[in-house]
């Protein structure tokens, strides 16, 4: 039986993307040390975290019931370090807290949940709830499928929008507000593993002690 390889990259003529590494291309002996090159025992702080702020966590707690407390934007009231008072608004959907970062600056809210794919996306902006250009990225995967024992595996990610940089709503900033929320980007990877640390303790041990994880104060 004969078998024909797939038109992959047929529609590009050849070594008219820079950059693009296949085997096609660049044999294993050439590959390696750029491999080798690529893996550091230091990295700059803007090389891994300049556009983008991914976090990790395991949670000895079933994905499902982790995904349905994350896909409750009360949750946020629990695991996040400074997002308090969560109320919702005349808006179905969407909910005003306070994020104590910025003293007292407004955060709107409005999550979006997969239940096939457990996604969890927060969209979110300070001051004014119409562009929720903040957006926080989450995934809960089964972690029987990836480290081949029970309970989750949750990813964080969320990316530098140029807003982060310039206030795009300076009108609906509280009067001589010090902060804005792009300040602390640099903070975020260190801030977000907090809280992602927060999220894992607290369903770890409602897990361990026979209580739901989305609490019945949600419910």
């Amino acid at each position: 039986m004969t078998t024909s390889a797939l038109p992959a990259l047929s529609d590009i003529p050849e070594k008219v993307i820079p950059g693009v590494l296949r085997i096609e291309n660049s044999d294993k002996d050439t590959t390696t040390p750029i491999i080798m090159d690529m893996l550091r025992s230091v990295y700059p702080h803007d090389q891994i975290f300049g556009e983008y702020c991914p976090v990790q966590a395991y949670i000895d707690a079933p994905p499902q019931e982790v995904f349905e407390y994350l896909a409750d934007s009360r949750s946020l009231e629990e695991w996040t370090y400074s997002l308090r008072g969560f109320v919702e608004t005349e808006e179905p959907g969407l909910w005003l807290a306070y994020d104590r970062l910025g003293d007292a600056t407004k955060i709107f809210t409005r999550t979006v949940a997969h239940q096939d794919g457990m996604t969890v996306d927060y969209h979110c902006a300070w001051d004014q709830g119409q562009h929720l250009w903040m957006v926080y990225l989450l995934r809960v995967i089964d972690a029987q499928v990836v480290f081949n024992k029970p309970g989750s595996v949750v990813l964080w990610v969320n990316c530098k929008h140029p807003f982060y940089d310039v206030n795009p709503y300076p009108e609906t900033a509280p009067p001589k507000r010090p902060v804005w929320v792009g300040d602390f980007w640099e903070m975020f990877s260190a801030g977000h593993q907090l809280e992602m640390d927060n999220l894992k303790a607290i369903c770890e041990y409602r897990a361990a002690n026979g209580l739901p994880i989305k609490p019945d104060w949600m419910k």
